[in-house]
């Protein structure tokens, strides 16, 4: 009796449009009428890309067991917000037209507008775009040993890269061999990152010896700088800060190192010393796009992406200075009444301090936003935090007069 073909998929509207696909032949004897010609890495397996309704999507025949693990890794990376192509199905029960069973499938999403880098390196390449690719590779990797993830297979044709604004975004395309834990030893991170350097240069390798290679590009040397890169954004991403009472604006720096980084800070664990005389700061770090959600859940306000995550910054150094602030203490003041009370007392008193005839256009989270700027700035060069009264202060009189006549004229 021939087993019937199933379709296990994430969304109800995927098994329709993928029923439609030539499941009774093997991946390779697809005809082109249905296949979409698209740069693909090297792969042990049969890959080719096809349309199903209105999207492209990426076939891989590879045994049951093997497909419904990366399924499951894939479906677990998108959960953890994890930069990866999207699992939208696992087929099986295939058959041929002699009756004979075909390799089960799994189906993923293209991402739209990606390469392979394998394809990147094959055109000619700039230093500086070399240089943005690495710091791609690097972060993803880091990304992924953050959540726990060790891929145990990253190389060129794994990863796909596309364009974010004036850098790249390096996405995970294959987790057969990864495995997901609470948390990776250093010798786990160390031998993934071993096994990059080494697939790395190897793929470069093959390029080179094809002509396809750019001459400036070196494969054993680019293989070290992207673990070298790697080990420079782990240690500035995980590391403590330990910095004196009154420096409350190195914190602010370190912030601002690890935006340009392309991270987010979701939340800070800051700590005082016994003495009082030094506080501790280590960061946790997120994606893009979560502080607009989270501002919203803790106070109700409705802001732009970076202008929550200014707030947020602010309000976790604030709670941290509250006495009825303890982390996982059920005596303790909750992080929403805290943040209700640092509305009320801290981020209402500052806005109305700046007369509304200055404030032309700005909203309040943009005043606030402003005001912690000056702050900042005002921090730098007095090399201590001059406190928000201050920086309120000179920034009604000295920067919203030269905005308001800069708007005027």
């Amino acid at each position: 009796m021939r087993p019937e073909l199933q379709i296990s998929a994430t969304n109800p509207e995927h098994p329709a449009a993928l029923l439609d696909l030539p499941w009774e032949l093997p991946l390779d004897a697809w005809p082109e009428s249905c296949l979409v010609d698209l740069p693909r890495g090297i792969s042990r397996h049969v890959v080719r890309f096809a349309e199903a309704g209105a999207e492209v999507v990426a076939i891989k025949e590879v045994p049951e067991r093997a497909a419904r693990r990366e399924y499951e890794l894939l479906r677990d990376l998108d959960r953890l917000g994890i930069p990866a192509v999207a699992a939208l199905a696992v087929v099986t029960g295939r058959t041929g037209a002699d009756g004979e069973p075909l390799e089960p499938a799994l189906v993923t999403r293209h991402l739209v507008g990606s390469r392979p880098y394998r394809a990147m390196f094959e055109t000619t390449l700039r230093p500086g775009t070399v240089n943005r690719l690495m710091d791609a590779l690097a972060v993803l990797l880091v990304r992924l040993h953050l959540a726990g993830f060790a891929w145990g297979d990253c190389s060129l044709s794994n990863t796909l890269f596309r364009r974010d604004a004036g850098a790249y975004a390096a996405y995970l395309v294959d987790a057969e061999t990864g495995q997901i834990q609470p948390r990776l030893s250093h010798g786990q991170r160390e031998y993934d990152i071993e096994l990059a350097r080494m697939n790395i240069s190897g793929e470069l390798m093959d390029l080179e010896a094809s002509g396809a290679l750019h001459p400036s590009i070196d494969p054993i040397p680019f293989g070290a700088a992207i673990a070298e890169r790697y080990g420079d954004l782990w240690h500035e991403l995980t590391r403590e800060s330990v910095y004196p009472a009154d420096k409350r604006h190195y914190i602010e720096r370190r912030i601002r190192r690890l935006h340009d980084l392309g991270f987010d800070v979701a939340e800070m664990q800051i700590t005082h010393s016994p003495a009082g005389d030094t506080v501790s700061f280590v960061p946790k770090v997120v994606d893009a796009g979560h502080h607009q959600r989270q501002l919203l859940r803790l106070t109700g306000m409705d802001t732009e992406e970076n202008q929550a995550r200014r707030l947020l910054n602010d309000l976790e150094s604030w709670m941290a200075t509250q006495d009825d602030y303890a982390p996982g203490d059920p005596l303790g003041a909750r992080p929403e009444v805290l943040a209700h009370r640092w509305v009320r007392e801290v981020f209402r008193p500052t806005v109305r301090a700046v007369p509304l005839e200055l404030r032309g256009q700005l909203d309040p989270a943009q005043v606030y936003h402003e005001v912690l700027e000056h702050r900042w700035l005002l921090a730098e060069q007095a090399q201590r935090d001059v406190g928000l009264p201050a920086a309120v202060a000179d920034y009604v009189a000295n920067v919203l007069p030269r905005s308001a006549a800069g708007t005027s004229g």
